[in-house]
């Protein structure tokens, strides 16, 4: 099977071919990623896209499962993309995301992969924005991204979802090392996970707290669950689909796919560059120019502008 039926096939929702697309994505050569962006983007943008983060152990993977269960009950079809921290060994997803869904395994309205970090910082795998694209354009009404466990400054998933929802648990350690990481700021829906144990209003409140030092035009709610009986799921649910009817209006979702698309863009144009300089890298400049600053003949820019005009 050639690419352009492998596109057409997961278009027409077949799942075997829409799971060898993902596998594309993750081991596929440029060329062939290319091809299948190109004609699978004018198909993709109708999905909600939606990032669960927060630190580990907090519930992450049992929260998605409850959150897929109360959409599938509004008939909307889901797929989830869980991104696992690498094997040290086969250097693939571990693949514990999976083994919580399984409540989902013989639902046709739901489609789960996992995916490699590969070591990538940012609580999500180099090739998570291109898995979105395939499963966004094979028609899914809701696409999860759910990431590792995040720590300091592993914000990456705000750039990739509509709407991010953070989540957090009583007894994990002082939320203000949660604002110091930087998660808080990109919350777009705040979940208190496990608020059946002690020290969840706590917590509650300790979020409100650093609400009232600022906020966007958007003020995130918190929600609080428990997510391995179900209980204020369905609330959480209902802010997460709010905050989308909210960015549906006045262009902010156009707005924020846009912000989206430049960062992207700059990505992809980043790593052209730093591909035609490493060929430039072949005929020894890199080494040549970089010795004649080690030993003063030129200063750092002066090298640096040589490299680019080479280019």
């Amino acid at each position: 099977m050639d690419d352009r039926e492998l596109v057409a096939d997961a278009l027409a929702g077949q799942r075997r071919a829409l799971a060898r697309l993902l596998t594309l994505v993750e081991d596929g050569s440029e060329e062939r990623l290319r091809e299948v962006v190109r004609r699978l983007h004018p198909h993709a943008g109708g999905a909600q896209l939606v990032g669960v983060t927060g630190p580990p152990g907090v519930g992450k993977s049992t929260l998605t499962n409850a959150m897929v269960a109360r959409w599938r009950g509004r008939s909307r079809r889901v797929a989830v993309l869980a991104v696992d921290p690498s094997s040290p060994f086969s250097g693939g997803a571990l693949l514990g995301d999976r083994v919580r869904m399984q409540d989902h395994a013989l639902d046709d309205g739901v489609f789960v992969r996992s995916m490699a970090s590969r070591g990538q910082l940012g609580g999500l795998s180099w090739a998570a924005p291109q898995a979105l694209l395939v499963l966004d354009a094979a028609g899914f009404d809701v696409v999860v991204l759910e990431t590792v466990g995040v720590g300091q400054a592993e914000v990456e998933i705000a750039s990739v979802a509509d709407t991010t929802v953070v989540t957090l648990a009583p007894g994990m350690g002082d939320s203000v090392q949660a604002a110091k990481a930087g998660i808080l700021e990109v919350a777009d829906v705040f979940c208190v996970n496990k608020a059946d144990r002690g020290g969840a209003e706590r917590t509650i409140r300790e979020l409100r707290e650093m609400q009232r030092l600022g906020h966007g035009e958007w003020l995130a709610p918190i929600r609080r669950t428990v997510a391995s009986t179900g209980e204020g799921v369905a609330e959480l649910v209902d802010a997460v689909d709010g905050h989308h009817r909210w960015l549906s209006g006045d262009g902010r979702l156009v707005r924020r796919r846009a912000d989206r698309a430049r960062l992207q863009l700059r990505e992809l144009a980043l790593g052209a560059v730093r591909g035609r300089l490493m060929g430039v890298d072949g005929g020894g400049l890199f080494d040549d120019l970089a010795t004649r600053v080690a030993e003063g003949e030129l200063d750092p820019y002066t090298a640096a502008d040589r490299l680019v005009a080479r280019l």
